[in-house]
């Protein structure tokens, strides 16, 4: 009896301090509802250079500004879409870069298809 005791103890414990091993230097993602045009093209702007350092991009697109935001709804639902031009593409069907978040902020995918 005193052993079942002692391991429901530690076990009590270890649920309780659990969350004191998390610590900080980390973040949650916490919804707190849509983002605003403004939020989506800040957060494009920085996956976009995020693409390119990962050499997702060529690096041409580095320092591009929005060109648009906006919500289109998608099978799955509504979804901010920001556009990104760059004249300097070489290849013509690569000039639109499209970035697709949650409309709560969450970066979903890229592509040059806007689909």
């Amino acid at each position: 009896m005193r052993k079942i005791m002692i391991a429901v103890t530690l076990c009590t414990l270890s649920l309780v301090t659990a969350p004191a091993f998390a610590g900080s230097g980390h973040e949650h993602s916490h919804s707190q509802g849509p983002i605003s045009e403004e939020v989506a093209k800040q957060e494009a702007t920085k996956q976009v250079t995020d693409l390119v350092s990962k050499g997702k991009v060529d690096k041409s697109w580095s320092g591009i500004k929005p060109a648009k935001a906006y919500q289109k709804t998608f099978k799955k639902g509504p979804e901010w879409v920001v556009e990104f031009a760059n004249s300097a593409a070489s290849d013509k069907a690569k000039q639109t870069l499209y970035l697709f978040y949650t409309l709560d902020g969450h970066y979903m995918a890229a592509n040059f298809t806007g689909k």
